[in-house]
């Protein structure tokens, strides 16, 4: 995620490359990041008094936090999952300017969807910039911190209920008759095709929805089974689910 917003932020003009400096303490991955990202800025160190987006594993993150404020630090992006502001700023500093954000997977293709968050000290400066360096890959919104769980169980967890539909599809495809080559390419353009309408349309969902479906149609008959496995209902429980894993992981 961290080298999809370096790429992000060079890409949409946001930065230039030698104004980024990558901190990667593993040798190999710094010459990987220095030979995708030409003229790319990396160490093992933070830089003194620069802004930091911190995008590690959530159990690195005390040290990081420990590093980056020892450099002088005074505002910082976390995409750190599951940790909470307040981990944040203890770990950081008084005073330093903290946002945390819910990123998705789909900013590795330039088409994430994020939600931040600011701390204490962050003002609305602090949260246009974390807004734009994430805006570089996708689209962002801005909700209170007790909200980013919720935000995890639909967009954050999202994308691989995506992915479990399309399995579903490709398979129903070659259990009535298509090729697997054939299916697959169905699926893919069908969700594609129908997540571009849906963005693109100033139409509702469920305005699209009974565009294509007409009565007594094949459509219609698709949509019943699934009014009838209670479809509607599955999907509130499964972000459900996932908001309170989210919680709970978090400490919440």
């Amino acid at each position: 995620m961290g080298e999809a917003l370096v790429g992000g932020l060079v890409s949409s003009g946001w930065a230039e490359v030698g104004e980024l400096h990558v901190v990667e303490p593993d040798g190999d991955r710094r010459a990987d990041l220095e030979a995708a990202v030409p003229g790319l800025s990396c160490g093992t160190e933070p830089l003194d008094g620069v802004d930091a987006l911190i995008a590690v594993k959530p159990d690195i993150v005390p040290p990081v936090c420990a590093s980056l404020a020892s450099a002088g630090v005074r505002r910082a992006l976390s995409i750190a999952a599951g940790v909470r502001l307040a981990a944040l700023e203890a770990g950081l500093g008084d005073g330093v300017a903290v946002v945390r954000a819910m990123p998705n997977t789909p900013a590795l293709v330039g088409e994430g969807a994020a939600a931040i968050s600011g701390g204490t000290a962050a003002g609305a400066d602090d949260l246009e910039w974390a807004a734009g360096i994430l805006a570089s890959v996708g689209t962002v919104v801005v909700v209170d911190e007790q909200l980013l769980d919720s935000v995890t169980g639909l967009s954050g967890s999202g994308p691989a209920y995506v992915f479990l539909l399309a399995e579903a599809l490709i398979e129903a495809g070659v259990a009535v008759g298509l090729d697997h080559e054939t299916a697959v390419a169905l699926t893919e353009q069908t969700l594609l095709g129908a997540a571009t309408l849906l963005s693109r349309s100033e139409e509702t969902p469920a305005t699209l929805r009974r565009n294509v479906t007409s009565k007594g149609g094949t459509t219609a008959a698709g949509l019943a089974v699934f009014e009838a496995a209670g479809f509607t209902d599955l999907v509130a429980e499964v972000v459900a689910a996932a908001t309170e894993r989210s919680r709970q992981l978090g400490g919440g």
